[in-house]
């Protein structure tokens, strides 16, 4: 992968920085108040192809390689979760499928049109019963002449009440059993039976929305159907092991802003007349934090390289994932510890990322199915057998 020219990566790194930290740190309470993304924020987001920096160059967007998107991803991190989520699902998990296994005419509609930020692409994949294991899959397609009639609902769907697309996962062999026999289309959101829950109220990550998607008989022409027929929950892990990496990377991001936060509150916040950073075990929180987020981010770094490569692209991602997800739960917690009973008001950014980190390790796979990823792997890569 050639990725961007190193200047001009350099620039465009440099460009990201200074929005988040100019523009959307400082209106980051009323994102949380109006639990949105300001239009204007959207708009200059789009403007420097934030909603296509990882699509393909020939399809509008930048192309970048793992390694320099896990780069703008720790900048992303910085702010609320919220704002990439807004451009989050094009980049990653949804326009992924597209762009990796979507037909020439499907890139061609779709993928210009979500690099520009025109369009927002929503990957439909988790269900009630069918979470990090696809075993409990519900949602069926059912081949009906020259269309697929989809019928079923999902759960917890970024961006699914602002999304004009679809990237849907349906049982499309309902004799095959797992991850077999599962198909991926792409479904317009104006498609007759589409229909998009309420907002879900969530413990964090205000601003970013999700909720739950229902398909009614809808019907959607052959021409929908994204890859090989029953290939679908392939393509799935696919871009979930690439999505692992970007959050990892996001949480690199958020640990370094709740360090900062911490060092600046804890040179300045008096007790006894004294700072409290002459404590030193203030001094420890602070270089736990400090010593985990350096580990967390060469972990980043290395596991981007050997993505790049091709060496490793599913336990190195678990593996960064299940780490970086883990230590900033652990640096929210110490950031609230240090500043103390200002840590557990609301207009504290600490408190607002303490919520806000609890989900990385949820999402995209839990720690435990990390574990799972990771364990199995090298196990299978010892010839261990099933």
């Amino acid at each position: 992968m050639t990725g961007v020219d190193t200047a001009d990566f350099r620039q465009i790194r440099d460009a990201v920085r200074q929005l988040v930290r100019g523009s959307v740190v400082p209106r980051e309470e009323q994102i949380e108040d109006e639990d949105r993304i300001p239009d204007d924020l959207r708009a200059q987001a789009a403007d420097m192809g934030l909603f296509g920096y990882a699509l393909p160059e020939e399809h509008g967007g930048l192309g970048v390689t793992m390694t320099e998107d896990v780069q703008l991803a720790f900048e992303f991190g910085y702010t609320t979760p919220a704002f990439r989520s807004l451009f989050g699902t094009n980049n990653g998990i949804a326009g992924q499928v597209i762009a990796k296994f979507g037909t020439d005419e499907q890139k061609v509609t779709y993928l210009p049109r979500l690099a520009a930020g025109e369009l927002i692409g929503s990957f439909a994949l988790t269900e009630a019963e069918a979470g990090s294991d696809p075993a409990g899959l519900r949602t069926t397609a059912r081949r009906d002449g020259d269309q697929w009639v989809i019928n079923g609902s999902k759960r917890y769907i970024t961006n699914a009440p602002i999304a004009d697309l679809f990237v849907v996962f349906a049982r499309s062999n309902p004799e095959e059993k797992g991850g077999r026999g599962i198909s991926s289309f792409v479904v317009e959101t104006s498609t007759p039976g589409v229909t998009v829950g309420p907002k879900d109220k969530k413990m964090g990550q205000s601003g970013a929305w999700t909720a739950e998607v229902f398909f009614d008989d809808v019907r959607v022409p052959a021409d929908a159907l994204i890859g090989e027929e029953g290939r679908g929950y392939a393509k799935a892990l696919t871009v979930l092991s690439r999505g692992r990496l970007h959050i990892a990377a996001l949480c690199v991001g958020m640990a370094q802003r709740v360090l900062d936060e911490s060092v600046a509150y804890a040179a300045t916040a008096k007790q006894g007349g004294a700072p409290i950073g002459r404590f030193q075990l203030v001094q420890g929180l602070l270089a736990d934090m400090h010593a985990e987020l350096l580990a967390g981010r060469a972990l980043v770094r290395e596991v981007a390289e050997r993505y790049d490569s091709g060496e490793d692209m599913s336990i190195g991602p678990s593996s960064a994932k299940l780490f970086c997800t883990e230590m900033v739960g652990r640096a929210t917690d110490a950031a609230v510890q240090v500043h103390g009973g200002m840590g557990y008001l609301r207009t504290t950014p600490v408190e607002r990322f303490y919520r806000d980190a609890r989900l990385f390790r949820l999402y995209e796979g839990t720690s435990e199915v990390q574990r799972v990823i990771i364990g199995g792997g090298l196990l299978r890569e010892a010839g261990m057998s099933r």
